[in-house]
């Protein structure tokens, strides 16, 4: 019998062992991962950090086949947040009006320890991305915790009422995404109970004056119109808007690794 036991224990994965189909646990909370399909199990990668949109999970996007190509394909590992109840707990919320963010500010830095300790990823090129609700944690994450981001891609989502009264800095490079007839969260904002989603442009004007972008520059990229600014320190401010309503595309995703790659924040 005890033979047979120590035969199990020695057959069981590590009790870290995670990946895209189980949790990755970090105190009462957890995350998924999924690696580059050509990773060679030793060398240091780049991560995404995605956060979900409402009522989402990390294994419903560990389950969208095209995210993880695309991740994959762009060298990087795709690493699922997960909110408590789907959703996250931010200043001004619904649900969660008097919140500082600290509890979601320590569950990220939580993360990046764990992840960059058990799957090899390289601490200096991890990106915080998001899609709605997820695209606002992204803009809390840039301008009230950005010592553990390379640059932040957030889609669809800005600070609810308003941005912090400062950021912390060093300003961090961000790629904000937005459809222009987005009716969930408008470019205006709209009021929800007890509050409002905020203004893009109000969270766009912050962090312009806040990191010292210069003059706005015009281009296209596919199905994006974008306006990029950049400062001294060579980090970008790019906001990129399309012809859409709340939705979410792949391309636009790479569209903002692509920029922060270009910019040389990666």
């Amino acid at each position: 019998m005890r033979i047979l036991f120590l035969c199990l224990l020695l057959l069981a994965p590590p009790a870290f062992a995670c990946g895209p189909d189980s949790n990755c646990p970090v105190g009462d909370r957890h995350y998924r991962i999924a690696m580059p399909e050509d990773w060679d199990g030793t060398a240091r990668v780049p991560a995404l950090i995605w956060s979900h949109g409402y009522r989402g999970s990390a294994a419903a996007v560990m389950r969208n086949g095209s995210i993880r190509r695309m991740v994959s394909e762009a060298g990087f590992a795709l690493i699922a947040a997960q909110g408590v109840g789907g959703t996250w707990d931010l200043p001004y919320g619904p649900r969660t009006f008097d919140s500082d963010g600290a509890a979601e500010f320590a569950y990220f830095d939580a993360i990046v320890a764990d992840a960059t300790e058990k799957h090899g990823i390289d601490p200096d090129r991890i990106i915080a991305s998001g899609f709605s609700a997820g695209g606002m944690m992204v803009w809390n994450l840039a301008c009230s915790h950005p010592a553990n981001f390379a640059g932040f891609i957030p889609i669809s989502g800005t600070f609810w009422l308003m941005p912090p009264p400062t950021c912390k800095g060093p300003a961090k490079s961000i790629v904000h995404i937005h459809g222009q007839k987005d009716r969930t969260v408008p470019l205006e904002g709209r009021r929800i109970r007890e509050t409002k989603q905020g203004q893009v442009a109000t969270a766009l004007i912050t962090y312009e004056r806040f990191g010292n972008f210069g003059a706005a520059q015009s281009y296209e990229s596919g199905a994006l119109s974008c306006e990029g600014r950049q400062n001294p320190s060579g980090d970008i401010l790019d906001f990129c808007l399309f012809d859409g309503g709340h939705s979410f595309r792949t391309e636009f995703l790479r569209h903002g690794i692509d920029r922060l790659q270009e910019a040389g924040q990666l």
